[in-house]
């Protein structure tokens, strides 16, 4: 089994929209897959409750049963778990990073949400986890900000994901839907962005996009 945290100290950074994003794409690509939704506000599992479907399976609750809701996971035969964590929650934030094979830190490309990161890099440093900076909701053809908003994030230390997230509708009008990106505009840039983000997280996680067939693993 593998693990994903999403971890920020900054709320409204897109969390939740990276979490189910990512849930989504490893389920429809045939991986059982659980999304654990840490924050107080059950975004991602009100998310569930307009998708009303089994897999991604999404369980809230607190950080202090985390440990008790990935023994479950794993016993339960869960091949990934996304775990979304609440802003402003040290304990919490510390407690996902822990867990996780892979930590993702989205931010905005913004002087308050970059500030943040300081304090969500320090987080992370005491999880000694892998961790890279997910830039999300950017401006379309923002080539210059995004370089600047890498200067700033590699002077704290933080590598940063080869795919950004563009602002775009198809995102807004997917989660209202308890839908993805991808489920909603198949063709769209959005789904596309969310398609190279998972490939490239599944690389990091030394997992294959899709689970291996009987006949797959009879060769192997």
């Amino acid at each position: 089994m593998k693990t994903i945290s999403i971890v920020s100290q900054k709320g409204g950074v897109g969390k939740t929209t990276v979490a189910v994003h990512l849930a989504v794409s490893a389920a429809n690509a045939g991986y059982t897959v659980a999304l654990i939704d840490l924050d107080p506000q059950a975004t991602a599992a009100q998310w569930a409750d307009w998708r009303g479907t089994e897999n991604p399976a999404v369980v809230a609750a607190p950080h202090g049963r985390l440990a008790a809701t990935l023994a479950e996971a794993r016993k339960s035969g869960v091949d990934l778990v996304i775990i979304d964590s609440p802003p402003a929650a040290d304990s919490a934030a510390v407690a996902a990073a822990k867990a996780a094979d892979l930590v993702l830190i989205p931010t905005r490309a913004s002087a308050f949400d970059l500030h943040a990161i300081k304090t969500t890099s320090e987080l992370v440093r005491v999880a000694q986890k892998p961790a890279y900076v997910v830039l999300n909701a950017v401006p379309p053809r923002a080539t210059a900000l995004i370089e600047e908003v890498a200067t700033v994030i590699t002077s704290l230390q933080l590598a940063i994901a080869p795919v950004c997230l563009v602002d775009r509708a198809a995102f807004r009008h997917a989660v209202i839907n308890g839908q993805s990106a991808a489920e909603y505009e198949p063709a769209g840039k959005a789904a596309s962005e969310v398609d190279q983000l998972y490939t490239w997280a599944c690389g990091r996680l030394d997992m294959s996009t899709r689970p291996q067939s009987n006949s797959e693993r009879a060769v192997a």
